[in-house]
């Protein structure tokens, strides 16, 4: 029986560089391969998990089907792979040293004294290889958070070095790093990346390969500086240059032999491998002849200074393109401010030049208002219309206040003592709130929703029976269904055990659908979710229930 082998993934020069996508991209070519890969997330914060974060800071909080609040990168896997991450795969500073800490309290260490070194790195050699065992995977690839030299990630650093010295046949080391070109020199500078390879090697550890990220390709001596002064074979230097679409990089590593390299420094035999699909897939993406379908955001977490932030809703952007691809049509995707809509109730005119607009999910109360006025402006006005999450509590609140007459309809979240509390919290919840225990409390994971027969998202999933992932402590307040379903709102979807809302739609509209779940998180390149191709279909004029399909 062939061992599992562990590829760590670290970064060098500054953050941002795209660790992530490439973890994601070598699980891809290696799973084209015919091997058996997962994906595991190191994150050096002290926060046991990434649901307290700050989504303009950090990006999106990815939430697995087992329910833990993660991060992105933990997305990119899930779609690069096609197979759901769970919580195993996933651990923080925070989560490792709680482990630890606990295990000292419950006397597990035998009395004798807990140290950093070496029970921290052991806590986390121990998960890395629960991954690869519950996942049965030939390969565990391991992406350390943060960028080689900072404090924060030392101790991973040295978890890995240590299993690089209990298992040196086992285990494998690639650095993925920037390499700038700048304008007033024009020649792409090596230097940074040398530096970050010594670095790396103080904390005892060698790269085998260095995947070179940089705008544009490497070039022959480039690859040659790097290869001398880094000490890596020239042919484990892998170019890595800005592409249109991250599908895009396992094609482009693989013009390195990148799948091939690795295979060959474990002794593993050369599968053929099979990109047809992955392949056909990125040409589409590619093609610049496809129509477009253009697609508002509405949202309030992009925006940090000057800057436009698109981390915060990554995998909405992400499920737009699986199903536009898959409907032929290439998204071109606007930011809009919901702030904006509030100040300037005349800007709500320029929402008609958009095939489609989103309410994405989110918390509290600021730009709320703004969300609302686009949503009663979309539901009059016949334009395809997705709500996700908070989009959906928001579409309940609108068509309360101004379908049904219920003035200062509201959500508890934001305005407790509403006259009209349409969305409210759960008994249990609402234990967590008086308490502050708001870390990991929320409902979360994988939840069961029967759909109602006839419906459109009956027949946009082609199940009565299905499962989706949620992240939210607030629910429709079902003693307003009566007035909501009078007035011609559609319940679609139901949670069965408790009798909670999940998907409403407007039967009458082109296409006005909302989940309290995220269907975002369940959308893949190769599959995209029905509900997103529901909307991209209605979207760019195929109909929402004739061309979803």
């Amino acid at each position: 029986m062939v061992k599992t082998k562990y590829i760590f993934v670290a970064g060098g020069v500054m953050s941002g560089v795209g660790k992530g996508v490439a973890t994601a991209s070598i699980g891809r070519i290696l799973k084209e391969y015919g091997y058996s890969v997962t994906a595991v997330k190191i994150d050096p914060y002290i926060n046991v998990d990434a649901g307290t974060m700050n989504p303009i800071e950090h990006g999106e909080v990815f939430v697995t089907e087992d329910g833990l609040e993660c991060d992105q990168d933990i997305g990119n896997y899930e779609r690069f792979l096609d197979c759901n991450i769970l919580k195993s795969n996933y651990m923080t500073t925070g989560s490792v040293y709680q482990a630890v800490i606990q295990r000292e309290r419950n006397l597990e260490y035998g009395g004798r004294c807990v140290e950093v070194v070496p029970d921290i790195p052991n806590e986390v050699i121990s998960r890395i290889k629960s991954a690869g065992k519950i996942n049965k995977a030939d390969f565990v690839l391991v992406e350390i958070g943060g960028t080689v030299g900072e404090y924060q990630n030392v101790i991973f650093l040295e978890a890995a070095r240590m299993l690089k010295l209990a298992e040196p046949e086992n285990v494998m080391f690639v650095m993925v790093s920037y390499l700038p070109v700048p304008n007033m020199i024009g020649e792409m500078k090596t230097k940074p990346t040398q530096y970050a390879v010594r670095t790396l090697n103080a904390a005892g550890i060698q790269p085998d390969m260095i995947i070179a990220r940089s705008s544009v390709p490497l070039d022959g001596s480039r690859k040659r500086k790097i290869s001398v002064f880094c000490n890596v074979a020239e042919k484990d230097v892998v170019s890595a240059p800005d592409v249109a679409t991250i599908y895009e990089i396992p094609i482009n590593f693989e013009k390195d032999k990148l799948g091939r390299r690795i295979l060959a420094h474990f002794g593993f035999r050369i599968r053929k491998k099979d990109f047809r699909r992955w392949n056909a897939l990125v040409k589409k993406a590619r093609d610049g002849d496809l129509k477009t379908v253009k697609i508002g955001i509405v949202g309030k977490y992009f925006t940090s200074g000057n800057f436009v932030l698109a981390d915060s809703y990554i995998s909405v952007i992400e499920a737009v393109k699986h199903a536009a691809w898959a409907c032929n049509r290439k998204p071109v995707i606007t930011w809009l401010d919901a702030e904006e809509y509030e100040r300037n109730s005349a800007a709500l005119l320029g929402l008609k030049k958009f095939n489609g607009i989103i309410v994405p999910g989110g918390f509290g109360s600021r730009g709320i208002e703004g969300k609302m006025k686009v949503i009663g402006f979309v539901r009059k006005n016949n334009i395809p219309f997705l709500g996700l999450c908070y989009g959906l509590q928001l579409a309940v609140i609108e068509f309360s206040r101004n379908a049904c007459g219920l003035k200062n309809a509201h959500t508890t979240e934001v305005r407790y003592d509403t006259p009209h509390p349409v969305i409210c919290t759960m008994q249990e919840q609402l234990a967590n709130i008086i308490n502050k225990n708001m870390g990991g409390t929320m409902r979360l994971g994988g939840y069961v929703c029967e759909l109602k027969e006839g419906s459109l998202a009956r027949k946009l999933y082609g199940s009565n029976l299905i499962s989706e992932r949620h992240r939210h402590r607030y629910e429709v307040n079902n003693k307003y269904l009566p007035d909501l379903e009078k007035r011609g709102l559609l319940v679609s979807g139901v949670n069965p055990n408790k009798n909670l809302v999940e998907i409403i739609e407007l039967p009458k509209h082109k296409f006005f659908m909302a989940t309290q779940f995220h269907p975002e998180l369940k959308s893949r390149p190769l599959n995209p979710h029905p509900i997103f191709k529901g909307f991209i279909a209605a979207a760019a004029g195929f109909g929402g229930r004739e061309g979803a399909g």
